[in-house]
């Protein structure tokens, strides 16, 4: 069982190889696969169902070289200016961090242990909090050391916050809505969000500060939770970079880069452009997913012999900004499959704002917040090829240019030095020297 992984289905019918295969899992010690193999019959549940998942058969990911969260890494940096950080998670020490401890790379972040699986078959939702052999192993790495403040990032890791603060105060950075994270998993739906929703209720409104990335996000978890969330949006670092100039024979160069990770719908942006005009072409520069690079064969096999796609290498994110300033549009468009995705405001958008982009979404909520508010891009009536089809044949270049202008002028404000404000405050509030 691996709650962190899934195939769905492609919304236009394409085969397996052609459809989603797997979501990315996340690289902090918060969003760590499952470990195994174990089995646990939960018997006191006549349910097939729980039964049939409580088999757990799963297996260790190991992935040594995986990056790190992009968030939690500015947000350390952002927290190293003001005192010393120590950091709790996976991999290798983060920069700008005094102290890390190392969380084992086969310690899951979830209760994926046999007796873990039953505490949640079962709803003994209390006894699941710290069960989880990442959150035993934080605990024990921490000792006993003593902080001014504890930063909690996504829910998994707040019960574990709580018990290594020893009375300080508790922020909980929350990267989604945390309750339906991964509902479109059968086993995640049925054993962990009932766990999640625990967390939520019992902790939040005891944490001296709560952040989230968006501000639909903040209001469901204030009309769920009672709380107040303040924003903390998932931008990019300032770049100080101009508009590249337009193409003087009319061709518009559009750019994706990010994960090869199915469910993002990088196979309708190259459909899309397959069927465009042909002053129109296509770079993708995708990071392999965690299905041993399957989906991105697919996305080759399906760009195949349309010489206006070109495939490269990821680029480091220090060159992330530079390499895609020399394109003119950043596309984006996730179909809204899950709440989560139905109010994503991911990082690409802040980077294709810091390369000085200009921007195409489908009609995602705050992304289309941020793309007409600024004035910076294109947002379609909905996330089908026929429609992303017609807005991008739309495009002139005079639009083009003047919304890469209109980027640049909006690229402080929308930069993560302009968020970090919010964090600086926060510190202030609960650390005040």
């Amino acid at each position: 069982m691996d709650w962190n992984s899934v195939r769905t289905p492609d919304p236009h019918g394409a085969s397996d190889d052609d459809s989603a295969l797997s979501r990315e899992a996340g690289t902090d010690w918060s969003t760590t696969r499952d470990p195994g193999p174990g089995r646990v019959m939960v018997s006191t549940w006549d349910l097939a169902q729980i039964r049939t998942i409580a088999e757990a058969s799963a297996r260790i990911i190991q992935n040594d070289g995986r990056t790190q969260d992009a968030r939690v890494l500015r947000e350390i940096s952002a927290l190293a200016e003001i005192g010393e950080v120590t950091s709790a998670g996976y991999g290798t020490r983060p920069p700008h961090v005094v102290d890390h401890l190392r969380i084992p790379d086969g310690a899951p972040s979830l209760p994926q242990t046999p007796a873990g699986v039953a505490g949640l078959a079962l709803r003994r939702l209390r006894a699941c909090e710290l069960a989880a052999p990442a959150a035993r192993e934080t605990i024990r790495l921490v000792g006993g050391r003593e902080f001014d403040v504890v930063v909690a990032n996504d829910a998994r890791a707040i019960p574990t916050a709580f018990a290594v603060a020893r009375g300080a105060p508790v922020w909980a950075d929350m990267h989604e809505w945390a309750p339906e994270e991964r509902t479109h998993v059968m086993s995640w739906r049925l054993l962990v969000a009932p766990l999640m929703d625990h967390i939520c209720r019992e902790y939040l409104p005891r944490c001296a500060a709560v952040t989230t990335v968006a501000a639909s996000i903040a209001d469901l978890y204030r009309e769920r939770y009672g709380v107040a969330p303040r924003l903390v949006r998932n931008a990019a670092p300032y770049a100080d970079l101009e508009p590249s100039a337009l193409r003087e024979d009319g061709a518009i160069r559009l750019v994706h880069s990010g994960g090869a990770v199915a469910g993002r719908n990088i196979e309708t942006m190259i459909d899309a452009v397959k069927a465009a005009a042909p002053h129109l072409t296509l770079d993708l520069y995708l990071v392999p997913g965690n299905d041993g690079g399957s989906y991105l064969r697919a996305l080759h096999r399906r760009a195949h012999g349309c010489a206006r796609i070109t495939f490269h290498d990821p680029v480091a994110p220090a060159e992330l900004a530079r390499t895609l300033n020399e394109y003119d549009v950043g596309i984006y468009w996730i179909p809204p499959y899950s709440t989560n995705a139905r109010l994503a405001l991911p990082n690409k958008i802040f980077d294709f704002i810091q390369a000085r982009l200009a921007v195409a979404a489908g009609p995602t909520l705050e992304m289309a917040r941020i793309i007409n508010g600024f004035d910076i891009g294109v947002v379609t009536e909905d996330f089908e090829p026929d429609s992303i089809v017609a807005a991008l044949n739309a495009l002139t270049p005079a639009e083009v240019a003047a919304c890469k202008s209109r980027c640049a002028r909006a690229a402080h404000e929308l930069s993560f030095e302009h968020e970090a404000s919010t964090i600086r405050e926060i510190v202030g509030e609960l650390a005040p020297r």
